[in-house]
């Protein structure tokens, strides 16, 4: 990007202007362009280039002619335009400083009209490129730890409540990230912050999959494999690759999740250093790929390497941060699922059970999504009221969290209720599912 054209600060006495308040608080685009254009001399061309937008597009917004609404749109306005995120009610975005782009309203000045404002004359180019030399980032250690402080948070976050909400934080963070790497730096810092960009698209990814977005999911998964690539971590690589070999199976994709799980062993294996405990989540993942396929002899050999692999675990292990959750409970949990996967309800059942019993609560989806599938493992051995009774307890976790691979969990078990439709204890069931998720609940039965 050309240095005139980089996002610079907008003027405090535009930031702080009512109109501009108002236009953003509002979102009328129509207006902040106007504004942009007449009172810091940004012309439509250079918003166009800033907000990654084409020049019909924001003359059609200028004209009246189109409005925008995709939050993906308005979050690369407030970043290109440097409009603080308050001001477009959007999440403080990664690039605002504490105070120094903090809005402030006062009362409206007497202005003249329209047609006797001229431009407010700004920097040159050349005055430009200086105080962008002055002003760059800077990305030390802490700045990294700050970073992977944070997706932490998020992975935490994620698991309580869910991804959605937290999407336009991570997408925000991840554009400031892959704006850092377009500078010079140290390369031991450079090769940390494409660690920290992969991750961060593989979260971007991991949120649009758990709303069932296939499409947007397949393609932030795609941009962590190539951040990735650029620094060669292998086992990284194979990680995204086992989150896509997941996706496939929920697309009904059998094959290609096999393919996927398949490419990410063979990263694995020629990555330096891997660990047990990275080999035994893909040997899990390639059997739930060879369940969908009801391949049942390769389901039960990569279970029984998911756990040999798992028994060679120790604690100086230098286990990456991403595959630290697949814990013993996991790996327990995961087993059961792929036996339910097989047909093999009664294998499953006390695995689930047991695997519930040690989960930590705090993790919402998980309890939700686990307890659907113990339910459905008792509800093909016959235990009808035992399962409506598992189910019923899945209630409250699954409406903390908002996640549509948890409420097409609950949609596929109540599907499986159609022949008990009169029982009492199924009606007890409905009676709950009401009073938690009204909202599924009224899409569940005509």
């Amino acid at each position: 990007m050309p240095d005139a054209d980089r996002p610079q600060e907008l003027p405090a006495r535009l930031l702080t202007d009512p109109e501009m308040l108002d236009a953003c608080r509002v979102r009328d685009f129509a207006r902040v362009f106007r504004l942009l254009r007449t009172r810091a001399g940004i012309y439509p061309s250079m918003i166009a280039r800033r907000c990654d937008l084409t020049p019909s597009r924001v003359g059609e917004v200028i004209s009246g002619r189109r409005q925008l609404q995709h939050m993906d749109v308005i979050e690369r306005i407030s970043d290109g335009m440097r409009i603080p995120g308050h001001m477009l009610g959007l999440a403080r975005r990664p690039w605002e400083t504490p105070q120094a782009l903090i809005a402030v309203e006062r009362q409206a000045p007497r202005l003249p009209d329209a047609e006797q404002q001229s431009p407010v004359s700004l920097p040159g180019p050349d005055v430009d490129s200086i105080l962008a030399l002055a002003t760059r980032t800077k990305c030390s250690a802490a700045t990294l730890q700050g970073f992977r402080s944070s997706i932490e948070d998020y992975w935490r976050r994620d698991d309580q409540h869910g991804g959605e909400a937290l999407r336009p934080a991570i997408v925000g963070q991840l554009r400031h990230v892959v704006g850092l790497l377009k500078e010079s730096r140290p390369p031991s810092i450079q090769i940390s912050l494409y660690g920290v960009a992969a991750e961060l698209a593989r979260l971007t990814g991991w949120t649009y999959f758990d709303a069932r977005q296939y499409n947007q999911a397949r393609a932030y998964f795609t941009e962590a494999l190539q951040l990735a690539r650029k620094i060669d971590d292998r086992q990284f690589l194979a990680n995204v690759l086992a989150c896509m070999s997941l996706q496939a199976t929920y697309q009904d994709q059998p094959k290609d999740s096999l393919t996927y799980v398949t490419a990410a062993q063979d990263q694995a294996r020629s990555a330096p250093g891997i660990t047990p405990r990275v080999l035994s989540m893909l040997s899990m993942r390639e059997a739930f790929a060879h369940a969908t396929l009801r391949n049942r002899d390769d389901t039960h050999r990569a279970i029984g390497e998911a756990h040999r692999h798992f028994e060679r675990i120790r604690p100086s292990d230098p286990d990456p941060t991403w595959v630290r959750y697949f814990d013993e409970p996991k790996l327990i949990v995961d087993t059961g699922i792929a036996h339910g996967q097989m047909g093999e309800a009664s294998t499953a059942e006390p695995l689930i059970a047991n695997a519930l019993r040690r989960e930590d609560r705090t993790n919402q989806r998980g309890r939700a999504f686990h307890s659907f599938w113990l339910a459905r493992t008792q509800l093909d051995q016959g235990k009808l009221d035992q399962a409506c009774r598992t189910a019923t307890q899945a209630l409250e976790p699954a409406s903390a969290v908002t996640s549509e691979r948890v409420s097409g969990h609950l949609r596929e078990f109540y599907g499986q209720l159609t022949p008990h439709r009169q029982e009492p204890v199924l009606l007890a069931f409905e009676a709950r599912l009401r009073d938690f998720l009204p909202s599924i609940s009224g899409t569940l039965r005509p």
